[in-house]
C-alpha cells in the first residue's frame, strides 16, 4: 500500500486506496447485476419452465412451435400472463414454483413467447398492475 494514503485533490480528501477498492468492488457488481438481469428470463425458463416447455408434457406448447403459441399470444399478454400464473389446465400455479414472484414470472412468459413467434416487452408498472387484476379476477372465477 505504498503510496496510497489520504491527500487534498481540489480542496477535497482524496483517498486513493478507498477509491481504488470502491470503483472496482461497483464494477464488479455492476457486471454481475447486469448479467443476471440479461439472463434471469432465460435462466428461469431453463430451470422451471423448460421441464415441461421444452418436452412433450401433458400438451404443452413446446418454446419454439408458432403454431401452438400463436392462439395464447392472441390472447394477449395480460391474459396469457395472468392465466399461467394462476394455473391453466395441466400446468400448476406459478409453473409449480410457489415461491416465483410475478415479476419474475412474467420475464419468462416474455421470454417464451418470442421465442415462439411473439413481440412482448417485459411488462412495465402498468402491465403489471393489468396482470394482477387480472390474477385476482382469475382466482375469484375459479373458487365460484
Amino acid at each position: 500500500m505504498l503510496g496510497l494514503v489520504p491527500t487534498r485533490l481540489n480542496n477535497q480528501i482524496f483517498n486513493p486506496y478507498f477509491d481504488m477498492k470502491f470503483s472496482h468492488a461497483t464494477a464488479a457488481l455492476l457486471v454481475c447485476w447486469g448479467a443476471a438481469s440479461a439472463y434471469a428470463d432465460e435462466d428461469l425458463y431453463k430451470a422451471v419452465c423448460a421441464n415441461c416447455h421444452s418436452k412433450s408434457f401433458a400438451n404443452s406448447p413446446q418454446v419454439g412451435d408458432k403454431a401452438k403459441w400463436a392462439p395464447l399470444i392472441a390472447e394477449g399478454q395480460v391474459t396469457l400472463t395472468a392465466h399461467g400464473y394462476v394455473g391453466v389446465r395441466a400446468m400448476p400455479p406459478k409453473g409449480g414454483k410457489p415461491d416465483l414472484s410475478i415479476e419474475k414470472f412474467s420475464e419468462a412468459v416474455v421470454y417464451m413467447a418470442n421465442k415462439s413467434g411473439g413481440n412482448w416487452k417485459t411488462p412495465d408498472a402498468k402491465t403489471l398492475a393489468a396482470i394482477n387484476a387480472e390474477i385476482v379476477r382469475r382466482q375469484k372465477s375459479i373458487t365460484k
